[in-house]
């Protein structure tokens, strides 16, 4: 093999995973899911806004006597409380998520590169029939995979 990118055996630790998992989902059902189209509709917090927001807080906080009886301010602090605890929080799992997909793009590489070195030792060496049928499954994934070749005239 050319191509050793990532070499990881799962089986003992697929167990604990899976519990750690079901740990998070578990932790997360006060959470909630939107719609894209509800997402699209929301207003949306960003840098400036959310300076904005908290000099809103910390101004609503010290005007209370100024503030009609439907207006809660405290569901306000605590939405805010949730949103800087959650923060932290949301970068740790977002980078456990990219550290899994880009371990998942490293192992397909190496499957599909171990695949076409072995596919170029069949197709030098095997010649017996029962690695035909192979040979032109692998001849086809070839075909679909390989990248379009640039045209020498232009």
């Amino acid at each position: 093999m050319t191509q050793n990118l990532v070499s990881l055996d799962l089986t003992d630790n697929l167990p604990k995973f899976d519990a750690a998992l079901d740990a998070i989902e578990g932790l997360m059902d006060v959470f909630v899911s939107l719609t894209p189209d509800e997402v699209r509709q929301l207003t949306k917090i960003g840098d400036k806004s959310e300076t904005f927001c908290r000099q809103t807080v910390a101004i609503l906080d010290q005007n209370k006597q100024a503030l009609p009886p439907g207006f809660d301010l405290g569901e306000l602090k605590r939405d805010l409380t949730a949103f800087d605890a959650l923060r932290p929080r949301l970068i740790r799992l977002q980078a456990l998520a990219a550290k899994c997909a880009d371990t998942q793009v490293a192992l397909g590489s190496d499957i599909l590169s171990a695949s076409y070195d072995g596919y170029r030792l069949l197709k030098a060496f095997g010649k017996a029939d029962n690695v035909t049928p192979l040979q032109e499954t692998m001849r086809s994934n070839v075909r679909r995979t390989a990248p379009a070749k640039a045209d020498s005239a232009a």
